[in-house]
């Protein structure tokens, strides 16, 4: 009798104990019948990580149009569990065809799972009545393993895990990766127990000894930050092109609570020029720290230090640099609220310099870093996998972008910003900090998040030196071009946007659980055009890839270095001029222990593992037509060669700036 024969080519993942002894046996299931129920086995060990191995199914007749293919996992006699990661099964029909099979997943003992292949399919292009049934049972089952939960009214929502031994196997973490960052922890805290550092509550000496903290860890820019961390030009450049690129906006009127005169100023601008005719030029900037006036601030020995809600104003002098040229340390002006200048004491200016740069880290850590990255992303990432099935286009193009965000994010709320997490030591302490991000998030809106309209909306499209803005800019062009090619190959006409009721949920539940309904934030509720489904997901790419690289990835290079930038100053700021010596400045960084717990941090945040997956790089094939392939390559190369074109740049740099640099930076938000 002749028989039809399929030919699979099973692959299982290559992490480690991807492989199983246990028996898989799989059932094709096509539009004219299906398999019998055949065990997948070969002479030798089956299924070895990193391998894949062809077998046989043969039918009496042809299955027609192949639709699903059920896998299932049962026990090798009494062995113990041994999960299994399966990859993909690549399927060849008697009829010549190659369809991809998608899976990527773990399978436990007894589990069997479905698996749809070939092209990506809208909502509405589904005509099979067995894949539109297992369409609705795959989202049933989504919604009922990831769900929303409020823990603030004032914030966006977040997946329901508590620990991490909730999450599904599919979200968290490959064994390498919680091995290597458990390593980092231990060797950090090795290095600070064996020093003696951990939990001192000792204050520093001199500065010399901060450089002592770590022996195995340190990177060329920490190592300049903490030989120029007092030179306004390297202040001034921190602006535009540390971790936190986001305050800073071009100047042309004073706000009226910031009564710096002309001539306060004159002795620091170019000389015959003047304080009112450098702001017509736009040399003038401003940093306004305005949203933390009346926080909460942690009780320190038993007093609350006042939080500086402070200005600093910039000047761009004619060699291109960025200098601040006056610092008002609270919002309302009065005489113990004095304006400080480059010219007063070294100390004086030093210190009014650290409260502004501790006010700018404290709003990086809670408003630019977590809120907008990683929150956002959570919500990106829960709205993905509820609202798209696995065989829609869109799920395809999102979920390498949302890889580990929710085990990261879960860890960060026990043990970064937490009412017990380090974030707490902070000035601000957890209150003060979440107050900040309830009034931030309040004012967010969908063009802050799209950096052309962010840097044109600050007046920053021509501030010379601003890295930042030059590698972002480019960046989001190429996700935009790539975005545009993907979408509009899968969505020719307004019509097929208004018409998938998935892709409609999608933003409907960013809309509802990422920015609580705000309508005048500006962000969609709904999708009527391709042009606007092409701009939200190039938004949504660039902030958990390069956003979040600019302002996580430069945290041990800026602030290891606890004088540049400290989460936590002990002592008020000052209230009169003259006053001050180094000893004040000892006083008011954190003490040893706070100090190393703090470098600890910036330590792992800003650490690379080796399961690393680089922005561009598709390592799951997860598209079966050509055409995503093709654009996925176009995109690797055009990432490519802005990577090689920073790396010339920052050749030529004293700094060099290295964090929008696509080959250095992740596909999602995994640390």
């Amino acid at each position: 009798m002749i028989m039809a024969e399929y030919k699979l080519e099973v692959t299982t993942g290559n992490m480690t104990n991807a492989g199983t002894l246990d028996y898989i046996h799989v059932t094709l299931i096509g539009t004219e019948g299906k398999s019998e129920r055949t065990e997948l086995d070969n002479f030798g060990v089956d299924f070895k990580s990193g391998t894949t191995a062809i077998y046989t199914v043969k039918t009496r007749l042809s299955l027609g149009k192949l639709l699903l293919i059920k896998v299932e996992k049962d026990a090798l006699f009494f062995l113990p569990e041994d999960e299994w990661y399966c990859s993909k099964i690549v399927v060849t029909t008697p009829e010549g065809d190659v369809i991809l099979f998608p899976c990527y997943r773990w399978l436990s003992r007894g589990e069997l799972v479905e698996l749809r292949g070939g092209r990506a399919i809208k909502v509405f292009e589904d005509e099979h009545p067995l894949l539109i049934e297992h369409r609705e049972k795959e989202l049933i089952l989504k919604k009922s393993l990831y769900k929303w939960e409020i823990i603030d009214e004032m914030l966006p929502h977040m997946s329901h895990f508590k620990q991490m031994s909730d999450l599904p196997a599919e979200v968290c973490f490959s064994m390498s990766k919680s091995m290597e960052m458990i390593y980092t922890k231990r060797i950090t805290g090795a290095e600070l127990m064996f020093k003696g550092l951990v939990g001192s509550t000792e204050q520093w000496e001199n500065t010399e000894d901060i450089k002592k903290i770590f022996w195995s860890k340190r990177t060329p820019v920490s190592e300049f930050v903490t030989e120029h961390w007092k030179e306004d030009d390297f202040y001034g450049f921190q602006f535009l092109n540390s971790i936190n690129p986001n305050v800073i906006k071009r100047c042309s009127e004073l706000p009226p609570n910031f009564p710096v005169t002309g001539e306060m100023v004159k002795p620091f601008l170019k000389k015959g020029s003047s304080l009112q005719k450098e702001m017509e030029k736009g040399n003038i900037f401003l940093c306004d720290f305005k949203r933390m006036d009346g926080l909460p601030a942690k009780a320190y020995d038993g007093e609350s230090p006042r939080v500086t809600a402070g200005l600093c104003l910039f000047y761009i002098n004619p060699e291109n640099k960025l200098l601040p040229i006056a610092i008002q340390l609270h919002q309302t002006p009065s005489e113990e609220n004095p304006i400080f200048l480059p010219s007063d004491s070294e100390t004086d200016w030093l210190l009014a310099k650290m409260f502004i740069k501790n006010a700018d880290f404290m709003l990086h850590q809670s408003v630019y870093h977590f809120m907008n990255t990683h929150y956002l992303a959570e919500v990106f990432t829960v709205a993905t996998l509820r609202s798209f099935p696995v065989i829609h286009p869109l799920y395809k193009l999102l979920v390498p972008h949302v890889r580990y965000t929710l085990q990261i994010n879960t860890m960060a709320r026990k043990s970064i910003f937490a009412p017990a997490g380090i974030l707490s030591r902070s000035s601000l302490g957890y209150d003060g900090m979440t107050e900040l991000m309830r009034r931030a998030f309040s004012e967010l809106t969908y063009s802050s998040l799209c950096l052309p309209d962010n840097i044109t909306a600050r007046g920053l499209e021509s501030i010379p030196n601003f890295y930042y803005r030059d590698d972002g800019l480019k960046l989001w062009n190429i996700i935009n071009s790539f975005v545009k090619a993907v979408v509009e190959y899968y969505y020719p006409s307004d019509s097929e946007v208004c018409k998938d009721t998935e892709l409609q949920e999608w933003i409907s539940e960013i809309f509802t659980h990422g920015f609580l309904g705000h309508k005048a934030s500006g962000f969609p509720a709904c999708f009527n055009t391709v042009e606007e489904v092409i701009k939200f997901i190039t938004m949504v790419i660039f902030t958990v890839t390069g956003q979040h690289a600019a302002v996580n990835n430069g945290q041990f290079d800026y602030h290891s270095w606890a004088p540049n930038g400290s989460l936590l100053l002990r002592k008020p700021p000052p209230t009169t001029k003259g006053q001050s010596s180094m000893k004040t400045i000892l006083e008011t960084l954190p003490n040893v222990g706070q100090t190393v717990s703090f470098a600890a941090m910036s330590w792992i945040l800003s650490d690379v593992y080796t399961d690393v997956v680089p922005l561009g790089t598709y390592p799951e094939e997860r598209f079966d037509e050509s055409a995503p392939k093709q654009i996925i390559k176009e995109f690797q190369a055009e990432l490519s060669c802005l990577s090689e074109a920073i790396t010339e740049r920052n050749s030529q740099l004293e700094v060099p700036y290295t964090y929008l640099n696509p080959a250095q930076m992740e596909n999602s938000i995994t640390i």
